[in-house]
């Protein structure tokens, strides 16, 4: 073991890590500004953090941690207030009994250590790691709760009437707390904050993969700050509560221009607030990355190559139908096209293209933007969304003149496209004549690389999905780790089905035939079914079993 007490200068130079000038002026520089030896080190960047780690194990036989690839007890890091880890550049990873074991710059800094054992009432024990790791880690683990109860201390109940001034001050509390949640959820991937107000306090929860998560609570007496605060910078009416506002700002974070957009909605404990984050920088996926097999997007290529048609994409909010219609986009540009959007918003900035946004206080909304896109010569049209009959029909007269047009629907499945435009009062042989194709898509969530395992499912679940308990197949899961937040899941990719109109299916549309006429057609001449199409994806390993049910419940 090494004598710890010997002198850490007299190791310093021993160790070949500096020279003894080098160690003579960083301790006046420390005397100077307060710091710690190994402090004062770094910041005059004598070595680098990974040098100074290394000769802390090896030479001081201080154990060293990889925080990168390590799973902290968040118990444990609930034991510290975020401001003493980010004073002291420090963060707890686990207790054992009375002993908090803690990841540190310096294990020599004594002040720090003595703080740790006042706050947390603990007996320490220090292992070493890298400023960055640390400050990372505090990120990771403290997050939003501990950076949001620091700024919630500055705010006293007797402040909580929205002041304009105190709301529009941008240094203020409540206007960083804002900025923060905001933030943060970018950082963590999300596309969507809730702010609830119930009767104890404030519940916010940020929607990640397509699930929503709690982050933080807040005092109920912060409600109608946090409300006020996001009204104003959305240019809301700050003085109507009764009724439900829109509204929209953008966020500039490094290189990235975050646009959001604010729903509020009164209810009995006040106004509850949902923020849409949309990046339009977000790096466009190429059609092999949004999940289909390579029979379907055979099949899907062959559909979006065609020169006129109809093809419409369905799913519930939120089940990626923007993001696979951009897809598409990107890989049909080409100089000779011109391709022109009509949509509500523009979530994404397509280069190539000539993209519009409906406003309906100017006027500008899908039926009365379609008449005026066609008469710019496109070649292929895309529309947001159809919701009503004349931009059905307008998307169906460009589709039956020679354009080629996408579209989305909200309906649970391929079949029930058909349907749905005929129930709006669409001739069926419009629709028949019009739509090239149909895909029906979800999201499932992606099992975490790095923590994936083999598994056994209950025998409930099995048979839910109509699967032998004694088949001896391998299912998959992820356990739960740092890269995934414990989740076990890391990203989503989609799952499908395409209808690709034939005689037979025309012959039933005509007929007004019913949905599952129309489904039953589908699947006899060589549709895979969405759920088929996620057990597939099962059996490969990239998602589990309850995320196919959970998104198929109803098919």
């Amino acid at each position: 073991m090494v004598d710890r007490s010997k002198s850490l200068r007299e190791s310093l130079v021993k160790s070949g890590l500096l020279t003894e000038a080098q160690v003579q002026e960083a301790i006046e520089d420390a005397r100077h500004t307060g710091d710690t030896l190994i402090k004062s080190i770094l910041r005059n960047n004598f070595v680098t953090e990974d040098l100074i780690a290394s000769f802390l194990e090896k030479e001081m036989d201080f154990p060293r941690v990889d925080l990168s690839t390590y799973l902290v007890d968040q118990k444990a890091v609930n034991l510290l207030p975020i401001g003493v880890a980010k004073k002291y550049h420090l963060i707890p990873l686990f207790k054992v009994g009375e002993v908090l074991t803690i990841a540190m710059i310096d294990p020599f800094d004594v002040v720090a250590l003595d703080e740790v054992r006042s706050k947390t009432k603990c007996d320490v024990e220090p292992m070493v790691s890298t400023p960055k790791d640390i400050d990372s880690a505090i990120g990771q683990y403290y997050g939003v709760a501990g950076s949001v109860d620091d700024l919630i201390k500055g705010i006293s109940p007797s402040e909580s009437s929205p002041i304009p001034s105190a709301i529009k001050d941008e240094e203020g509390p409540i206007s960083k707390l804002v900025s923060l949640l905001i933030f943060r959820a970018i950082t963590e991937k999300a596309s969507d904050i809730h702010i609830d107000p119930n009767d104890k306090n404030v519940r916010i929860r940020y929607r990640i993969d397509g699930i929503l998560h709690d982050v933080s609570t807040a005092p109920v007496y912060l409600q109608s700050l946090i409300t006020t605060r996001l009204k104003v910078m959305s240019k809301m009416d700050i003085a109507e509560s009764r009724v439900p506002q829109d509204g929209r700002f953008e966020i500039r974070m490094e290189t990235k221009v975050v646009d959001v957009r604010v729903s509020s909605y009164p209810t009995i404990y006040g106004e509850a607030i949902v923020m849409r984050l949309l990046d339009k920088s977000k790096v466009l996926y190429a059609l092999e990355e949004l999940g289909f097999s390579p029979l379907m997007l055979q099949q899907y290529k062959g559909l979006v190559e065609r020169p006129y048609g109809i093809m419409l994409v369905t799913g519930p909010t939120g089940s990626g139908k923007t993001t696979t219609l951009y897809s598409t986009l990107n890989n049909i540009i080409t100089p000779e096209k011109n391709i022109m959007t009509i949509e509500d918003p523009v979530e994404y900035e397509l280069a190539g293209t000539r993209q519009s946004q409906v406003n309906i206080k100017a006027g500008m909304d899908f039926p009365r933007a379609l008449p005026s896109i066609l008469r710019q010569d496109p070649d292929v049209i895309l529309i947001g969304e159809i919701r009503d009959l004349e931009t059905a029909k307008v998307s169906i007269q460009a589709a039956l003149t020679g354009h080629l047009v996408f579209s989305t629907l909200h309906t649970n499945d391929a079949s029930g496209a058909l349907n749905r435009l005929a129930d709006m009062g669409i001739e069926p042989f419009l629709v028949s004549s019009a739509v090239a194709g149909v895909i029906a898509q979800r999201l499932v969530r992606k099992i975490c690389q790095h923590c994936k395992e083999p598994y056994i499912p209950s025998p409930e679940l099995l048979q839910k999905l109509g699967l032998n308990e004694n088949a001896n197949l391998t299912f998959y899961h992820g356990k739960g780790c740092k890269a995934c937040h414990n989740l076990g899941y890391e990203g989503r990719f989609g799952i499908f089905e395409i209808l690709t109109m034939n005689d037979k299916i025309k012959d039933l549309v005509i007929a007004k035939a019913a949905t599952h006429e129309i489904k039953k057609a589908a699947l006899e001449g060589g549709m895979k079914a969405l759920r088929d199409d996620g057990m597939e994806k099962v059996m490969a390993g990239k998602t589990t079993l309850d995320e196919v049910l959970r998104v198929t419940q109803l098919d």
